[in-house]
């Protein structure tokens, strides 16, 4: 029997925030550990930090480019056909690596994956259109956990799998996972009505975002974010090996560490956004930037995988309030008929970063030692938090002005 009691839209949250979750998880099940199946099983001995960078780089640059095409998509046959669509595509993609030979054959495949890419920002979408408006910011809040939560338990996972089936068997795990996440949104309901919305072109919203004030600068800052965030990943397998870990059992501990960020983003993720909402996103934002910039600078000092597990973790405790408060400030500078398409662009911003952190941590790794990396993202998240600080208070200072003016002027 049908339950008439929940609505069409928390309906589609719960099943859609699942989806996402399984999706997630499939993808890091794996790719942490694409270093050792290049160095393992694909026999990369040299350059095999620029190998990684450039393997989990290319799917984030292909679908950036192919994004426009499916969002046209979208619009015009629904967010849920293009749900099944890339769930589908991605559950291809993952288990065609279990048959890779070569190194060029798996980029070829990366190559599809990120054809195949765009179940993140469909379900966004289809959350954001299909939601009531006084419950689209809840909505959104939570469907961005599902990510978070997925990244704890797919290292995890497949540093436990990997054990056990091997890194090749890691990659069908992940097809079956997110083909499991495709069949979950055959239940959404999807309003089409929301799809008849006005023309809008990419150059048009450029110029809007860059006439509204502090919209660029935080589009800035996502870029800048986004990059810090996964300038790490192609090499962070490798570092644990570096300061001691078992090779033998790398996977298994790199999943341990990767999982530390995502555990400390949930348990501080809903706590920022309540922070923000009373002393101001400006100062929260400030406050990650802070912690995420010394936690960065002390893992140079790691010397073995328990205390390197645990400053990420602590690291994570004060960077999760980075990603909250930036969206929260689009909403803020946004004007309302102008909020779905600036968080489009942040999307895009993001997908810059997730394509420029990996070749920069790839080739950085490779050249001046991991260890720079940890130095280098220290000190531009410090210098960004410096940014926000000099523009917080400019803003202050303006605002002043203007108050001592009015009074002037009484």
């Amino acid at each position: 029997m049908e339950n008439t009691d929940m609505p069409d839209w928390k309906r589609n949250l719960y099943i859609l925030w699942l989806g996402l979750f399984f999706n997630h998880m499939s993808y890091t099940l794996s790719v942490p550990f694409f270093p050792l199946f290049l160095q393992n099983d694909l026999g990369i001995e040299s350059g095999l930090e620029a190998w990684s960078g450039v393997s989990i780089s290319i799917s984030f640059l292909i679908s950036g480019l192919c994004a426009p095409f499916w969002g046209s998509l979208a619009d015009k046959y629904g967010s849920k056909l293009m749900l099944i669509r890339s769930g589908v595509g991605l559950a291809i993609a993952h288990s065609a690596n279990y048959f890779v030979q070569d190194p060029y054959t798996f980029i070829a495949v990366r190559v599809f994956q990120g054809l195949m890419a765009g179940f993140n920002p469909a379900s966004i979408t289809l959350v954001g259109t299909n939601t009531p408006e006084k419950h689209v910011g809840y909505a959104l809040g939570v469907i961005s956990t599902s990510t978070a939560a997925g990244g704890i338990l797919g290292p995890l996972a497949g540093g436990v799998l990997s054990q056990w089936i091997g890194l090749r068997g890691c990659f069908i795990a992940s097809g079956i996972i997110t083909l499991f996440s495709a069949l979950l949104v055959l239940g959404v309901k999807e309003s089409r009505r929301s799809h008849k919305v006005a023309s809008t072109s990419i150059l048009g919203d450029l110029k809007r975002a860059a006439s509204t004030p502090g919209l660029m600068r935080i589009y800035g800052l996502i870029l800048l974010v986004s990059t810090s965030v996964l300038i790490i990943e192609p090499v962070l397998t490798l570092y644990v090996v570096q300061i001691g870990g078992d090779v033998s059992h790398a996977t298994l501990s790199a999943g341990i560490v990767f999982s530390a960020i995502g555990v400390a983003t949930v348990i501080m993720g809903p706590r920022w956004g309540k922070i923000g909402g009373r002393i101001g996103y400006e100062k929260t934002l400030f406050i990650g930037l802070i912690g995420g910039g010394i936690g960065s600078l002390l893992q140079l000092t790691a010397y073995n995988l328990v205390y390197f597990g645990s400053l990420r973790f602590i690291y994570g405790l004060f960077f999760a309030a980075v990603y909250p408060a930036l969206n929260a400030l689009i909403i803020k500078y946004a004007g309302h008929d102008f909020r779905g398409r600036a968080v489009s662009l942040s999307q895009t911003a993001s997908q810059f970063g997730i394509v420029l952190g990996p070749l920069i941590g790839g080739f950085l790794g490779g050249w001046p030692g991991i260890p720079f990396i940890f130095l280098l993202t220290g000190i531009v998240l410090l210098g960004a938090a410096w940014v926000v600080k000099a523009s917080d208070m400019k803003q202050i200072n303006k605002s002043d002005r203007i108050i001592h003016e009015n009074i002037g002027r009484t």
